[in-house]
């Protein structure tokens, strides 16, 4: 899974949010080192969206702006913890090989 997905996963994990509401989520949980721009976020929307991963969860006008809010939905989270682990793995295996250590096989 690409860094900006595994990122908007995460930033649906707690609550359902809009478009520029998961750009600034995506900055925070990144030390702002992933800038999303409009498209990419919008194109991403609709892949997990279309993989069963999130759904839209309401939309409101705002400003005379439509505004849609997404949320995880749960094959999402069940990917998002896969991905954690995976993660968590990975980082492990890195750290003992830092450490000069072999992982022990799982």
């Amino acid at each position: 899974m690409r860094e900006v997905t595994f990122l908007i996963l995460t930033a649906l994990a707690d609550e359902p949010r809009h478009g520029y509401g998961i750009i600034q989520e995506v900055g925070l949980l990144s030390g702002d080192r992933v800038t999303l721009l409009p498209g990419t976020l919008y194109t991403a929307l609709d892949r997990l969206t279309a993989q069963g991963l999130i759904e839209l969860s309401q939309e409101e006008v705002v400003d005379g702006r439509l505004r849609r809010y997404y949320r995880l939905r749960a094959d999402g989270r069940a990917e998002l913890a896969r991905q954690t682990e995976r993660l968590r793995q990975l980082a492990t295996a890195a750290e003992s090989r830092l450490r000069g250590l072999r992982p022990n096989p799982a």
